[in-house]
């Protein structure tokens, strides 16, 4: 079993297959937090744009695509968004792989912490993140809702 981590740009033409793994992956969230994710949203038009303007991760296995991560610099932090491992490779640290990618990005353009959020109601994501050394830094609320709807997380780097 070869795993690969590889950085796309705009030559990658393979959007309608992330596209699908982003949906199968997040499907487990549909009926469980409110408002619906964000990944509903995405088309392969915007999943070009967000893999131009952002920093886009995939992980191969085999070559197949298993995993995806997509990293946006801010200020302060690289942020951690979409995250995303298929369900016939959890468990083989693909999530974990993708992870330490981030962390080597975030240290290269100089950023102290990777930042990311998590719905309130995903407890087991906290837990994930929390394994992998995250800290929970804050509560927050998504426009329109007067209960917080999701966390924020950060790591450190050393």
């Amino acid at each position: 079993m070869s795993i690969v981590i590889r950085r796309i740009d705009q030559s990658y033409s393979h959007y309608e297959e992330l596209l699908a793994l982003i949906m199968a992956s997040f499907a487990y969230m549909d009926g469980v937090i409110d408002p619906p994710s964000s990944a509903h949203r995405l088309t392969i038009a915007s999943l070009k744009d967000k893999a131009r303007d952002e920093i886009a991760l995939i992980a191969e296995m085999d070559e197949r695509l298993v995993g995806c991560a997509f990293l946006r610099p801010e200020p302060d932090f690289l942020y951690l968004g979409k995250l995303a491992v298929a369900a016939e490779a959890q468990g083989k640290g693909i999530g974990g792989r993708l992870l330490a990618e981030g962390e080597a990005i975030a240290q290269q353009l100089g950023k102290q912490a990777l930042r990311l959020e998590t719905r309130i109601e995903l407890t087991g994501n906290h837990d994930r993140f929390g394994a992998w050394g995250f800290v929970r830094t804050a509560e927050r609320s998504h426009a329109g809702y007067d209960r917080p709807t999701y966390i924020e997380m950060q790591k450190r780097l050393t």
